[in-house]
C-alpha cells in the first residue's frame, strides 16, 4: 500500500482530525503534507458534508444539511519543485470506499443520493422537484443497490468529485470579483447565482486564529468548477486517468475530496452521486513551464480512465432546447435541451412504476451518458440521455403489450 499522506479517523469530523484539511480554496490554507515528483502516496477523504447525511429512511438531513461547511477536503498536499507556470500531473492509480470498514458515516459499506430542496441549492430539475429527497445505496463490491429504488443494480464508476490546485491571491480575487458581479444581477434569487465567502463553517486547515478568519473571509467556495479544476464532478475521472494541473503557487497545493461510488453525467439532483468517503491512491509528477507550452492555462486537461462498466444496450432518451410547459422556443440552448431529455426519461420510468423523485435520484446517480448531439441546427440543440437497459431487473424496453408497472415504494422523504 502507498504511503498515507493524510489520514482521516471517519469517527471524527474533518475539524477533529490530527490534521484538519479545509473547505475554501485560498493560497494561504497551510500545507497538510509534501510529496515529491515520481511518489506514490495515498490520500484519505471524508465524505463532502462531513458526515451530516445518515444511513434512514428520512430526508430530513437533506433539507437540514449545512451547505457552509462544504466541501471537507483533504490537503493541501505540496509537491517539491513546483512553481507558478508548471502543470501538475496527476495520476489516479486507485480509489474507493473506506476500506474494511462498515458503521455509520457514508463510505463505510454505503453510500446516499440527494435531491436538495430548493431554498437549499436546489438541483438542475429543482422547479419541478423543489423538496429534498433521498435514497442510500448498500454497496457489494463494484455494484450497489438501493432500498428506495427496487430492482436496480448496476456498477459504479468511482471517482473524486473534486480536485484541484490552490489558487494565487490574484486568481482567487478574479474568482470573487467575477462571482459576485453574476450574483449582484439577482441577489435575491432562490437558488442564489452563487456562493460568495462566508465565514461560519469555514475550515482552514492548520491555520488559526486571525489568519484562519482571513482564509475564512477571502476564501473561494469550492462549489463550481474553476481555473484550478475544482468541483468538476466528472464521472469518467477514475482508475487510471491521468489530469494536468495548472499551478499558479509554490508547491502547488493540490486537495481533493467529494468521492463518489457511482453518478451520472451531469450529477443533475446536484446532490447527484453516490456521495461517500474513502481513500484515492496517486502518483504525481511536474512539467516544468508545461502551462505555457502547451497552452493549459484556463482550466485542466485529463486523460479519462479505462476501468468503466461496459454496458451494450442503453434506452436514449432525446430533448431539444423548447420548454414544453410554456411553449417557448429557446435558441441552441443546450442546458434547456439535456433538461428536457432528463425529464422524458423520468416520465418514461414513472410509467414502470417508479415515483418521479425515484427516478430523478436514478439518473443522478447511475453511469447515465449525457450527450450534446446536435449544436447547429437552428433554433433547436438536441441532447441525449442514454440509460443501460442492464440495470434494470425486468425488461425496460417499450413493447406492444406495455409497461409492466408494480408498486415500487419510495424513497426516503421529508416529514
Amino acid at each position: 500500500m502507498p504511503e498515507v499522506v493524510f489520514t482521516v479517523d471517519q469517527s471524527k469530523s474533518m475539524r477533529e482530525q490530527a490534521v484538519p484539511g479545509h473547505n475554501r480554496w485560498h493560497p494561504d490554507v497551510p500545507l497538510a503534507a509534501m510529496v515529491r515528483p515520481g511518489q506514490e502516496f495515498r490520500v484519505e477523504c471524508r465524505e463532502w458534508t462531513d458526515a451530516q447525511l445518515g444511513n434512514n429512511d428520512s430526508a430530513n438531513d437533506v433539507r437540514d444539511v449545512d451547505l457552509n461547511l462544504t466541501h471537507m477536503l483533504s490537503g493541501p498536499i505540496g509537491v517539491e519543485g513546483a512553481e507558478p507556470g508548471d502543470l501538475l500531473v496527476v495520476d489516479l492509480l486507485d480509489l474507493g470506499p473506506v476500506p474494511q470498514e462498515t458503521g455509520e458515516v457514508p463510505g463505510q459499506g454505503w453510500g446516499y443520493t440527494g435531491v436538495f430542496a430548493k431554498a437549499n441549492g436546489g438541483g438542475f430539475l429543482t422547479d419541478y422537484f423543489p423538496d429534498a429527497y433521498k435514497a442510500i445505496w448498500d454497496f457489494h463490491g463494484q455494484q450497489c443497490t438501493s432500498r428506495h429504488l427496487p430492482g436496480i443494480r448496476y456498477t459504479g464508476i468511482t471517482h473524486p468529485g473534486l480536485m484541484g490546485t490552490a489558487p494565487s491571491a490574484d486568481l482567487l480575487a478574479k474568482w470573487n470579483r467575477r462571482e459576485q458581479a453574476l450574483i449582484d444581477t439577482d441577489p435575491n434569487r432562490v437558488p442564489p447565482l452563487g456562493l460568495p465567502p462566508t465565514e461560519p463553517g469555514a475550515l482552514a486547515g492548520q491555520a488559526d486564529g486571525s489568519e484562519a478568519q482571513r482564509i475564512a473571509r477571502e476564501g473561494a467556495r469550492t462549489v463550481p468548477a474553476r481555473e484550478n479544476g475544482g468541483n468538476q464532478d466528472i464521472k469518467n475521472f477514475t482508475r487510471g486517468s491521468r489530469v494536468f494541473f495548472p499551478v499558479f503557487v509554490k508547491d502547488a497545493k493540490l486537495s481533493m475530496g467529494d468521492l463518489h461510488f457511482s453518478q451520472g453525467d451531469g450529477e443533475i439532483t446536484f446532490c447527484g452521486a453516490i456521495e461517500m468517503g474513502g481513500f484515492a491512491d496517486l502518483h504525481v509528477d511536474l512539467i516544468k513551464g508545461g502551462m505555457d507550452k502547451f497552452g493549459i492555462t484556463t482550466n485542466p486537461v485529463f486523460m479519462p480512465g479505462n476501468v468503466e462498466p461496459r454496458y451494450s444496450e442503453f434506452l436514449s432518451f432525446s430533448g431539444i432546447s423548447v420548454d414544453h410547459d410554456t411553449d417557448t422556443n429557446h435558441y441552441m440552448d443546450a442546458t434547456v435541451a439535456y433538461r428536457r431529455a432528463c425529464l422524458n426519461g423520468i416520465e418514461y420510468l414513472k410509467k414502470w412504476g417508479y415515483t418521479g423523485e425515484q427516478a430523478y435520484l436514478l439518473l443522478g446517480s447511475a453511469p447515465i451518458e449525457g450527450r450534446i448531439s446536435g449544436i447547429v441546427d437552428i433554433p433547436n440543440a438536441c441532447c441525449t440521455l442514454y440509460v443501460p437497459a442492464a440495470i434494470f431487473d425486468f425488461d425496460v424496453r417499450p413493447t406492444a403489450a406495455g409497461p409492466a408497472r408494480e408498486d415500487r415504494g419510495q424513497c426516503a422523504v421529508t416529514s
